[in-house]
Formats: structure tokens, C-alpha cells, sequence
């Protein structure tokens, strides 16, 4: 039972079969053309886009003989990244991650591979276009990818995964910086929301990059049968990709914490200069207030009330004080906002 969102509508399954001689590609529509197919070259690739469609999981794992808890695993889109091992083949489950350059956020995909002794598995839940360039690489006349075995394939496309994570990582640093500044400038209570949706993002890409730096570090050193020796220095490698990611990722998360410091100091900061400000008006009007209920009490004998000029000689009063205070508040600063 296929478990998750779906993100392609029809399944497609495509073949790829190479050795030191090329390339041969076969596109599979149904499961019929695939039962009438014959391995040509010594190496394959099958490649699957689309895992809710169980039959045809069934029809793969009966071909390849995967154990039926493989299968449930790759048609559960929410698990986390794994490595099993099993009597013919290995079984890793990874994340694929992308940008989406209008919502300015990170989507998520399960990457499900099978390493067999001639044969590399992968199941993706759509098209990411994340393994083309391994394609390409299988393409090139002059590559020597065709040579090598079904270990260095499945090294490949786990070495393109960690290199997409450098590229999330990057506009996650990018997305930060540009929160800082508006934190620090043009605080709002949008930006709060905006800081904490990032850091979600932070959260859910070390969540995939921190089982997988554990994988690769098994995998690299153990003699398991599946990877030769000289691969295993490609995957010890990927590690080194991965602690990077998870080092410059902890940098990044300490940023976005820090910026959460930086929006209440500068609504904090905001607030008491808008506090300030209204203070010194209010204290700016209270001689003239003073002054008005001085006059405006009901006695018969006051000064200056039987004055002609006695009227402007009270507003002039009230503006020399108010004029005296501003002066002493800005030579104190507290007219300043900055």
C-alpha cells in the first residue's frame, strides 16, 4: 500500500542496460512490455517514477526478488534515511531535495535504491531531473562509467543527492542573510512567521543529511561484497561532503536562532523609541497645559487677565517653555530615533 503524497499521475519506468561496449535505453509503458523484455548488456539501471501504483512494485520485486518489507518500504514516501542489507542486493533510502524558486521553499522526495551484483534499482516519487547528469555521464563515448560496476553507479547518484544538499544549503543561507537585514531594519510581525518557516526547512534537510552521514560512514567501511575497495573511497568522499553540509548547516540554524534574538531587540528597541518620543511630546505640553489651568481658574483677581496683550503674552509663555525643553532634550539625544 503506497503511503504518502502522489506526484505523478501515471508511473514511468525507464531501463537503462551498459557495459564497456554502450548504452542500450528502453522505456517500458506497461507491465506487459516489460515482461516481454531481455536483458542485452551486462549492467542495468531501471529507474522508477511514481510509487502508488503497487502492481507495479509487485512486478518489479518478483523479478528481482525483494523481500516484500523493501517493497512496503519504497511505497512509504515518509521514511526516514536507511540502510539494509540483505543476501543479494543492498537497499538505502535517501532524500532528494529541490527548490522552488516561487514559494522560496525546499520540497522534499524519497530516493529508493537497490544495488545488486549487475543491477542498480531507484525508485523516485516524481521527476526531479536530480540523476540526469549520471545519464549523461552513461551517454558520453568517452565515459568510463560503463566500465565500472553497478557499485560506482550507485555511488554516482548517492554523490548527486549530497551535492543538490550544498545547493539548498546555499539558498538557505541566502534566505537568512536577506532575514537578517529585514530584522534588523524593517522588523514585522510577518518576518517572525517567515523565520520560523525556514528554520522548519533547516530542521527537515539536516533530518535527511544526518542518518545519511551515518550510512556512508558504514558503507565505507564495511566489506560487505558490494562495493569494491577502490569505491569505497569515493563514498569515504561523500562523508566528508556530508559532515561539511551538516557542519555549515549548524551555522545556519545558529544564525536563524539568532535572528529570532535580533527581531525582539528591534521591536524592543522600536517600541522604546516610539515610547520615548511620545514621553518627550507629552512632556513638551505640560507647561502649556500648567499654564491653561492656571488661567482657567475661576478666581475674579489674576494677573494679566484685565491686559489687552495678556492672551499672546500666555501663548508666548507656553512656547518659550516648550521651546527651552526640546532644546535641552536634543542636546540630550532623546529627540534622536538612531
Amino acid at each position: 500500500m503506497h503511503i504518502g503524497e502522489i506526484k505523478t499521475a501515471k508511473p514511468n519506468i525507464t531501463l537503462i542496460e551498459f557495459d564497456a561496449h554502450g548504452i542500450t535505453e528502453t522505456r517500458f509503458d506497461n507491465i506487459e512490455a516489460s515482461r516481454e523484455h531481455r536483458p542485452t548488456r551486462e549492467k542495468m539501471w531501471l529507474n522508477v517514477y511514481g510509487l502508488h501504483d503497487p502492481a507495479v512494485m509487485a512486478e518489479i520485486g518478483r523479478r528481482f526478488k525483494l523481500h516484500p518489507l523493501v517493497q512496503e518500504d519504497i511505497l512509504n514516501t515518509l521514511q526516514r534515511p536507511k540502510s539494509d542489507e540483505y543476501a543479494d542486493y543492498l537497499f538505502i533510502v535517501a532524500r532528494c531535495f529541490d527548490f522552488d524558486t516561487e514559494t522560496r521553499s525546499l520540497t522534499s522526495d524519497q530516493v529508493s535504491i537497490v544495488l545488486g551484483h549487475n543491477f542498480v534499482l531507484t525508485f523516485q516519487e516524481r521527476a526531479t531531473g536530480a540523476f540526469e547528469a549520471v545519464r549523461e555521464r552513461l551517454r558520453a563515448e568517452t565515459g568510463a562509467m560503463k566500465t565500472h560496476g553497478t557499485d560506482y553507479l550507485a555511488y554516482a547518484l548517492l554523490d548527486t543527492l549530497v551535492d543538490r544538499y550544498f545547493v539548498m544549503l546555499d539558498n538557505l543561507a541566502d534566505m537568512a542573510e536577506e532575514l537578517q537585514d529585514e530584522a534588523l531594519n524593517r522588523p514585522n510581525p510577518s518576518l517572525l512567521a517567515e523565520i520560523n518557516r525556514v528554520k522548519h526547512e533547516a530542521l527537515l534537510l539536516r533530518r535527511a543529511v544526518w542518518p545519511l552521514r551515518e550510512i556512508l560512514n558504514l558503507l565505507a567501511r564495511a566489506d560487505n561484497g558490494f562495493f569494491t575497495a577502490d569505491t569505497r573511497l569515493y563514498l569515504r568522499d561523500i562523508y566528508d561532503h556530508t559532515v561539511h553540509v551538516l557542519e555549515s548547516l549548524e551555522s545556519v540554524r545558529d544564525l536563524l536562532a539568532d535572528l529570532l534574538d535580533i527581531y525582539l531587540s528591534s521591536v524592543s528597541n522600536r517600541l522604546n523609541t516610539e515610547v520615548r518620543i511620545l514621553t518627550v511630546l507629552t512632556t513638551l505640553f505640560m507647561p502649556a497645559t500648567l499654564i491653561a489651568g492656571i488661567f482657567g481658574m475661576n478666581f475674579q483677581t489674576m494677573p494679566l487677565l484685565d491686559e489687552h496683550d495678556g492672551f499672546w503674552i500666555a501663548l508666548a509663555t507656553m512656547l518659550g517653555a516648550a521651546t527651552v525643553m526640546a532644546a535641552a532634550f536634543w542636546r540630550r539625544n532623546w529627540l534622536r530615533t538612531k
